[in-house]
């Protein structure tokens, strides 16, 4: 009884003083956690990640605007994870606005992201990812160990996370 109450008082007790956040992350990543747009703003701000939009804006229904209302927590971490694993600048140029594709793996439905291209990521991407069949438009795509597909639409990354990648 001794052993079962601190192996669960000790990470609760750790888990509120701040001692395991990735625990939270972790837990959350897997459940497919909607965010709302300042939570996940909040979280790509405090990763020096950056995002931009040519309305200005972050209204979900305009589609000159980049939102990530309703967006997967396992994508604002994914995004997350491929920023410091690259090492490299990341800004967000689309997230879960309307006028994108439609899908279940879509930018609607939380799984997507665009971001702008860049010499440092587009080299970590196409040294690090396995190089796979051109997307049905023609667009070539690299695929993570975890399972998310990085995409070169020419203007821009476009990103499908179906894990964090953590």
């Amino acid at each position: 009884m001794k052993s079962f109450l601190r192996r669960v008082t000790v990470p609760l007790v750790a888990l509120m003083v701040g001692l395991l956040p990735g625990l939270l992350v972790i837990e959350n990543a897997s459940a497919l956690t909607k965010l709302t747009h300042a939570q996940a703003a909040a979280i790509f701000s405090a990763a020096g990640i950056t995002w931009s939009s040519s309305g200005n804006c972050s209204d979900w229904n305009n589609s000159t605007c980049t939102s990530f209302t309703n967006i997967n927590d396992s994508t604002v971490y994914g995004v997350r994870t491929l920023h410091t694993a690259s090492g490299c600048a990341v800004n967000i140029t689309g997230g879960t606005e309307t006028g994108h594709a439609s899908g279940t793996y879509s930018h609607r439905n939380g799984y997507k992201v665009d971001i702008s291209k860049y010499t440092c990521v587009g080299n970590y991407i196409k040294n690090t990812f396995t190089r796979i069949a051109n997307r049905g438009d023609g667009y070539p795509q690299w695929k993570a160990a975890s399972g998310n597909i990085y995409c070169d639409e020419g203007s821009h990354w476009d990103i499908t996370y179906y894990t964090c990648g953590c």
